[in-house]
């Protein structure tokens, strides 16, 4: 008797399950498929789009591309003037003659120095530079900056950007930060920067996407000590001092004039977001944003073309396979009561620059965006789960909301059956990868967001990333649980939860 009660609580559990899982859903849920994705991404990520860089001809005729299928599927236009695109324009920075100089000395960039900052300085400009440690607000205790440059010792380059701010919150007008332990570890810094950064530089015309100094290098400690005109170990026995408790060790450094250069020339280039509507029906007035970037690295200076198929021509595959599967719900009749902007932004690669850009212009109330779902890297696996490849990376989704979090944990338990990876939520995370895609600009003005994201691998930011290598059948169950949870989002009764405060980048 015992076994039969067991066993018909056993089974009323399975069909309790079964009547957990929303028909409707799983029947959308199923256009959503691994042969369609390869069919958009053989397109989106071929030499044809010449790796689809911010402005250029590929760029255009990726959003080409991703309008078309929204207009084909039957979503409508999201951005203004009753249009697909929200056009806008960048500034394009080319470099010239860029270097630091102290004595009789000259430091240049990508040589002995880096330069980070987004201020043009075409006249060479004299500066006294303050040493000032470790650049924490106690560090500043006794030292005038104002008006004056800065040498930060942050070797580990985990706060530079903290350590930025509060320069300039002490009146700094510019800064060097070391970056690396030594020379060495500096010089492979530059290698890796060195074909990137020195190549054109966009931004929003008011600086956006940029840091918070206006004018900055990176350099190594013993250049740092160069420039100084003194000696590392003179340096960091006053760190030491200082951190002792000594209040005078920083200041007993003595100041060094240095002369700063930073020429760039600034040409405007135009550019797109791609933005597309199904509209909802009893709620629609409130949105949920589901979101990738479809701009990459373009082409090297041999010719080699980025194609950028994982980065992320593989997070716009899914956004469109999303699109089409929400658009044909609604024309048989089952749309979402709220409504969803399926957007593909351009210049993430950039600085996030098209996010940015939304977030300052946007089309629809940003009191009205309920969530984001952000896709970013979905056709791959990294070396952590090169054994168990079924797995997403979840970042961000408890960050500010705990109810957003709890619905896409049942979502994938009730459908798809990932392992959710939170390794990259950890706010100790060396990486950050929460402020460095585009749902951070959603997080930054108290949208709750979840970043899908499958690791870096071998072929990140290389001309190796191809079609050829991404696993199609993984990349349809991620965006599924993308749509499950959209699913939930836009057909609850209530919009989740704001029940946490934005995180600040550091």
């Amino acid at each position: 008797m015992r076994k039969l009660i067991l066993a018909a609580i056993l089974n009323a559990g399975i069909c309790y399950g079964a009547m957990a899982q929303d028909s409707t859903a799983i029947r959308y849920a199923g256009t959503i498929t691994a042969g369609d994705m390869r069919q958009h991404l053989q397109i989106l990520a071929s030499d044809s789009l010449e790796g689809r860089e911010t402005g250029t001809r590929g760029q255009k005729m990726a959003a080409e591309y991703i309008k078309n299928h929204f207009k084909e599927s039957g979503l409508l236009p999201a951005g203004p003037d009753n249009s697909y695109f929200q056009p806008f324009t960048l500034e394009k920075r080319s470099w010239g003659t860029v270097y630091v100089s102290s004595g009789d000395r000259q430091f240049n960039n990508f040589e002995e120095v880096i330069y980070y900052g987004n201020n043009d300085v075409t006249e060479e400009e004299q500066l006294e530079i303050v040493f000032a440690g470790r650049g924490r607000p106690q560090d500043y205790e006794r030292l005038d900056v104002k008006g004056k440059a800065v040498m930060i010792f942050d070797s580990e380059d985990k706060e530079w950007r903290k350590k930025l701010k509060t320069a300039s919150d002490n009146g700094a007008t510019a800064a060097i930060i070391t970056s690396g332990k030594n020379k060495e570890d500096f010089s492979r810094t530059v290698n890796n920067a060195k074909f990137f950064m020195s190549r054109s530089r966009l931004s929003l015309p008011n600086g956006g996407g940029t840091s918070p100094a206006s004018t900055f290098f990176f350099t190594a400690p013993e250049t740092a000590a160069e420039i100084m005109g003194t000696s590392l170990e003179k340096l960091e026995e006053a760190i030491a001092k200082k951190e002792e408790g000594k209040k005078r060790a920083l200041r007993k450094v003595k100041k060094a004039s240095i002369s700063v250069k930073a020429e760039r020339s600034v040409e405007s280039v135009a550019t797109e977001n791609v933005m597309g509507l199904v509209e909802g029906t009893d709620l629609k007035d409130e949105y949920i944003v589901i979101t990738s970037h479809y701009d990459h690295l373009g082409v090297g200076e041999n010719g080699e073309i980025f194609n950028g198929a994982d980065d992320d021509g593989s997070g716009t595959t899914t956004l469109l396979e999303l699109a089409e599967a929400f658009a044909q719900a609604k024309l048989d009749g089952n749309g979402p009561r709220r409504s969803i902007i399926f957007m593909a932004f351009t210049g993430e690669e950039k600085g996030l620059l098209g996010s940015e850009y939304f977030i300052s212009n946007p089309t629809y109330p940003l009191a009205q965006m309920v969530t984001n779902l952000n896709i970013d890297m979905v056709g791959r696996v990294d070396l952590t789960h090169e054994e168990e490849q079924d797995y997403v990376y979840l970042i961000g989704s408890d960050k500010l909301s705990a109810e957003l979090h709890r619905i896409s944990e049942n979502a994938n338990k009730q459908y798809t059956g990932l392992t959710l990876d939170y390794a990259f939520n950890d706010e100790n995370d060396p990486n950050r990868y929460y402020y460095r895609s585009d749902h951070y600009n959603f997080a930054k003005n108290n949208i709750p967001v979840i970043f899908y994201f499958n690791g870096t691998h071998a072929d990140y930011h290389k001309s190796s990333d191809t079609v050829d290598k991404i696993l199609f059948e993984l990349m349809e169950k991620r965006g599924k649980l993308v749509f499950y949870t959209g699913w939930e989002l836009a057909n609850r009764d209530k919009r989740v939860a704001l029940d946490k405060k934005k995180k600040e980048e550091q």
